[in-house]
């Protein structure tokens, strides 16, 4: 088995003007979907991601403080899954609740470093 990371990239909520009711149903939606992983057996962890950003960039570490409304997307939030291989995760992804709001997968594999 190996280790994936799911990264979610798409439009802040607040900046969607999504109302209350929707919110809640958005929510229940990822609940509903962690909730199917961990029955799975195949959930490692995960976070969502508040939209403040913070760059530090080149030798001279250039501090930039971004919002949200300042760039296109943003990482949103992260789960760790454990499985065979990419297509795996592929099939998990396909129950992700924000590709209706235009989100995105990035599905990576975690590498593992022998000392």
């Amino acid at each position: 088995m190996k280790e994936f990371m799911m990264i979610f990239i798409g439009a802040d909520y607040t900046d969607l003007g999504l109302s209350p009711e929707e919110l809640q149903n958005r929510m229940g939606k990822w609940f509903s979907w962690n909730d199917k992983m961990e029955k799975a057996g195949i959930l490692r962890g995960g976070n969502a991601l508040t939209p403040a950003i913070r760059r530090v960039v080149g030798a001279n570490r250039t501090v930039t403080d971004l919002t949200s409304a300042e760039v296109k997307e943003i990482v949103g939030g992260y789960y760790i899954v454990e499985t065979t291989d990419f297509d795996a995760v592929q099939k998990i992804a396909e129950d992700f609740p924000d590709y209706d709001l235009g989100g995105t997968v990035e599905i990576r594999e975690i590498m593992v470093f022998d000392r």
